[in-house]
């Protein structure tokens, strides 16, 4: 089964989401779920990297006050792996409120750490999801982006 580290994580998200259990489970148990749902060792082992880069100390992609309400600028390698459209969504979503500039940051690192070679819109959907989820407090605004996520209107309302 030919499977990325997105489609990894999106389902271990959407067990963890659809089950009252401990999100937290042991590596192991992880490990044995995943590969009994199909999925490769390299991409298992990735995707739990990834999620560990999720809960790691994110001091350093914290904005100090000053920034918080700037404009962010996207070096070449993120420029090149988030098209206009992704990166447009991004400040979107920052303007919106369901992303704080810190998130935005958490949200650009975790993308990056993808590795994936085409980033698209549905794609920063899931992530963002992933990472409201891992942030306590974040109720409303992991609300607002299910909306978006699971939202069925594709044309715009006239």
């Amino acid at each position: 089964m030919k499977e990325n580290v997105l489609d990894v994580l999106m389902y271990l998200f959407e067990t963890d989401v659809d089950t009252d259990e401990n999100p937290e489970s042991d590596q192991s148990e992880l490990r044995g779920e995943l590969a009994s749902a199909g999925f490769g060792d390299a991409e298992i082992d990735r995707a739990l990297d990834w999620l560990e880069g999720l809960t790691d100390d994110r001091d350093d992609l914290a904005c100090n006050p000053q920034t918080a309400h700037g404009t962010r600028v996207y070096n070449d390698v993120e420029q090149e792996r988030l098209d206009v459209a992704c990166r447009g969504y991004i400040s979107y979503l920052e303007h919106i409120g369901i992303l704080s500039p810190s998130q935005r940051e958490i949200l650009v690192d975790r993308l990056l750490a993808l590795e994936a070679s085409d980033i698209d819109v549905e794609q920063i959907k899931w992530v963002v999801l992933m990472v409201l989820f891992s942030q306590p407090g974040q109720e409303l605004a992991y609300a607002r982006m299910e909306d978006l996520v699971f939202d069925d209107s594709t044309g715009a309302v006239h």
